[in-house]
């Protein structure tokens, strides 16, 4: 299903393995650009030929980042990997331009609606969509934001990273398989919590199982330690659902069974992932959860950091394939025009660095999550991620 889309994940993950040096592109290679810091309150400028040169053979495509505030890091890692893919696939016909979220977000939008970028890559937060969404809708420019929140997906929003039902949803179908049926649950107060609340209410409710005890809690040491003894106390489940990251879920654990304990079975969320610290904690020992594979991440992890010196957060895997979706969106997109309908809903997807994702029409990304393990020093992969949808 996902055949025509390999080639270009060959391409660059083969260039990956040459750890080339530069990291600038050169020549006629796609080209980034980092545009002036956007001030606060400027009025958009108007398209300008000597701040970019006109390109009749390439597609102009934003970036939207924060490099400055506090997920600075986090923006300029997302820009770093956008360049490693231009680099690594030799892309010859696309121009991306990084603008700055840090100040303000819609201003960013505006400026880069003003240079004639004709799609947009981010921003990275929830909080940003809106003011980013209003420019770029009033000029047909569709977003692909690297949040997770699927409440801001739309027709012309689309929904690229890691969503936290989704991972919800394989860990407790694959728990039903195992023979779980009554679930109780751990979760913070916040919209976090919410979320995979509901996602697991309606999981269990398709499936036929019971959701027997629910215990909310700030995010504190103290209160997730005793929202787990009411839970103990409560009883009646065989499986709890820790809605939090693995530092807290650790904590929890003792409070929910003894190590070596066959039940209560315990799951979490993809906020598990690369958290090795937890296969150090006996107790969180035969725990499920669910991810993205990371086969492919860890030798973009490696190259990331030959290039530039340090670590990629985790979500800059997301700026790399943002770049190859694009490049597979200019087989049947002119450059200076609209993107045309429906090329980002493709029914047979795109596969990338964390495998394959699909948007629907809503704007929601569906991806392939696969289920680990946590054993005693490792994780192990327990049912594999599907290869297509």
């Amino acid at each position: 299903m996902f055949g025509k889309f390999k080639r270009l994940l060959t391409i660059g993950m083969g260039a990956m393995a040459l750890s080339a040096c530069t990291v600038i592109p050169d020549g006629d290679r796609g080209v980034i650009d980092s545009a002036p810091p956007v001030a606060d309150s400027a009025p958009a400028a108007a398209p300008s030929a000597d701040v970019l040169p006109q390109d009749l053979e390439r597609h102009r495509v934003a970036l939207l980042v924060p490099l400055s505030g506090n997920n600075a890091a986090v923006g300029q890692s997302i820009a770093n990997a956008t360049t490693m893919a231009l680099l690594d696939t030799g892309a010859e016909n696309l121009r991306i331009t990084t603008y700055d979220t840090g100040s303000d977000a819609g201003e960013a939008a505006r400026r880069a609606i003003a240079d004639g970028n004709r799609l947009i890559l981010g921003p990275l937060v929830r909080d940003n969509v809106g003011n980013v969404l209003q420019p770029a809708r009033a000029a047909d420019v569709p977003l692909i934001t690297f949040s997770n929140d699927t409440t801001v997906a739309r027709n012309d929003v689309f929904v690229m990273g890691h969503v936290p039902e989704q991972s919800i949803e394989r860990t407790i179908n694959f728990a039903f398989d195992q023979g779980a049926r009554n679930f109780a649950a751990l979760a913070p107060r916040g919209d976090y919590g919410n979320r995979t609340l509901a996602e697991l209410e309606r999981i269990v409710t398709e499936r036929g199982g019971n959701v027997v005890a629910i215990e909310r809690y700030d995010r504190s040491n103290t209160s997730i330690l005793s929202a787990a003894d009411r839970l103990t106390t409560a009883g009646g489940f065989d499986t709890v659902l820790i809605a939090d990251s693995a530092r807290m879920s650790a904590m929890a654990a003792p409070r929910l069974k003894d190590a070596g304990d066959d039940l209560p079975s315990l799951v979490g969320t993809e906020l598990w992932s690369n958290e090795n610290g937890l296969t150090r904690v006996p107790e969180m020992r035969g725990a499920w959860f669910s991810a993205v594979s990371n086969d492919r991440y860890d030798r973009f992890a490696e190259s990331y950091e030959s290039r530039f010196g340090s670590e990629p957060f985790r979500i800059a895997s997301l700026g790399y394939d943002a770049v190859l979706l694009t490049l597979r969106l200019t087989r049947d997109w002119r450059p200076g025009r609209d993107l045309p309908d429906g090329l980002l809903t493709d029914s047979e997807g795109f596969l990338g660095l964390d495998g394959p994702i699909r948007f629907m029409s809503n704007g929601v990304g569906e991806r392939a999550f696969e289920v680990r393990q946590v054993g005693n020093g490792v994780f192990t992969v327990v049912d594999a991620a599907p290869s297509g949808f």
